[in-house]
């Protein structure tokens, strides 16, 4: 019987040592995945405050751009009005043809009868 409880207790060391083992090398891969992880995270985090900055920089120049078309728009008004002033008081009241294009560009640089191939040559 001692034979047997001897070979038993190097059985149970060996089995504790097996275990102890495992856990240790759980240990290590979970420390080695925060360790990646953390690395991803701070990479995240780094990208999401230049993303951030790019937002800011572009919000900013469409704000500044949004100013320049309310200007030009304002300018162009203007300039319309001051155009048909001078023809109202010269007695001439004349439809340019290019009034349309100036005052809605897009509509009128697409006609519905032109050939797709001839638009895309513009």
């Amino acid at each position: 019987m001692d034979q047997r409880k001897r070979k038993r207790m190097i059985s149970n060391r060996e089995s504790a040592r097996r275990s102890r083992m495992r856990k240790q090398k759980r240990l290590d891969d979970l420390m080695a995945q925060l360790g990646q992880l953390e690395k991803e995270n701070h990479e995240i985090l780094n990208s999401i405050i230049i993303t951030s900055q790019i937002f800011s920089n572009i919000e900013a120049e469409n704000s500044i751009l949004g100013a320049q078309v309310d200007e030009l728009s304002h300018r162009l008004e203007s300039l319309n009005e001051i155009i048909n002033h001078v023809k109202l008081s010269n007695g001439l009241i004349i439809k340019d043809e290019h009034d349309d294009y100036f005052m809605n560009p897009w509509t009128s640089y697409f006609h519905g009868n032109q050939p797709i191939m001839d638009m895309a040559m513009f």
